[in-house]
């Protein structure tokens, strides 16, 4: 009996000695035949229940050095094949193997500035509101208590729809305030992010399109300490614990009091550079008081409520924060460019 076990193995070894398969199929099916999980080399590891003791120990050398044997033969097979396939069709390497990772992109650097205006705002508890970006000027502009001969009407900076001459491409979130407020009664606290759009020429300071975070809230006794409280807790987490912010009177239809908020530059520390025309400060951002008007225009009554409201562009944000000097980068979709950006937002 153990004599035939091991003419079995003499046998089994001459057999995958011989074979010669000569395409990639025969060399895949002589694969599964001798070295698969269930072929014939795993089958000869159940012989050696047929071998008295004394002879187990050579059978088991045997039967392992046939396995190795098998497997070599395998591999100088699949070179030859792989070498003629390499001959006949130029192309070189396993094509069975599989392909290198592709590489991840980055996220857009205005997707990261967004998300993350976006989550400072929300720790505060403002919602975020998104809506249409083809407009009617009642909320565009007269909702936002803009007279119909300011100077932002002039076709010079709306794009009006030729057919539809009382539609245009919302020139700022402001639209999105305006539906809110006449759809929601107070209290209402949103920020509004989204794309913009003003006739302008394209430069490297200035885009057709563009994006703003606005934000709105209106309640009851509402003050001006409370937005200058909000937007300096903004300023420190968006750039910084030491920042410091000052607020300079503006002129905003929307909004009265207006002002332009700037922060103290957070390039070089506040000792004057380039970036802030070496004066130390930055400015960031438009804010006001909810104009009394606007409040009645949109249905809220401005003997009970109050509101501020404040508005940012977010690629002058970027910009600010990447050192970025042309706004023209960020809709180019160059991948040189827009590899150079991570962020956990």
């Amino acid at each position: 009996m153990a004599e035939d076990v091991f003419q079995k193995l003499a046998d089994l070894q001459r057999e995958i000695e011989g074979a010669q398969p000569e395409t990639a199929e025969a060399l895949e099916a002589f694969r599964i035949k001798y070295l698969g999980s269930k072929g014939l080399l795993k089958e000869v590891f159940r012989w050696i229940k047929d071998v008295p003791p004394e002879k187990k120990r050579d059978f088991g050398k045997q039967a392992n050095a046939l396995k190795q044997a098998a497997q070599a033969h395998y591999e100088a097979l699949k070179s030859r094949i792989e070498a003629g396939r390499e001959r006949e069709t130029g192309l070189k390497g396993d094509l069975s193997a599989p392909g290198p990772p592709i590489p991840l992109g980055a996220r857009h650097p205005l997707a990261i500035v967004t998300n993350r205006i976006i989550h400072i705002f929300t720790k505060l508890g403002f919602a975020i509101a998104e809506d249409r970006e083809i407009e009617d000027d009642w909320h565009n502009f007269t909702a936002m208590n803009t007279p119909e001969n300011h100077p932002a009407r002039d076709m010079q900076d709306t794009y009006y729809l030729r057919d539809f001459p009382e539609m245009l491409l919302r020139t700022h979130t402001s639209s999105v305030q305006a539906r809110t407020m006449t759809r929601q009664k107070p209290p209402i606290r949103i920020i509004a992010p989204g794309r913009v759009y003003r006739n302008e020429t394209i430069s490297a300071r200035a885009h057709a399109q563009f994006h703003q975070v606005e934000g709105l809230y209106v309640d009851k006794n509402v003050s001006f300490a409370d937005l200058k409280q909000t937007l300096f807790f903004f300023a420190r987490e968006m750039y910084g614990e030491k920042t410091r912010i000052r607020l300079r009177p503006s002129y905003f239809p929307f909004t009265e009091p207006s002002a332009e908020m700037d922060v103290s530059c957070f390039i070089c520390d506040a000792k004057g550079c380039n970036i802030c025309k070496y004066t130390g400060w930055v400015e960031i951002l438009g804010c006001g008081m909810v104009d009394p008007a606007v409040l009645e225009n949109v249905g809220i009554d401005p003997d009970e409520y109050s509101g501020f409201a404040f508005g940012m562009g977010i690629e002058r944000q970027a910009m600010l924060l990447y050192k970025i000097n042309d706004i023209r980068l960020f809709f180019e979709n160059d991948a040189r460019f827009l590899k150079q950006f991570t962020s956990a937002f």
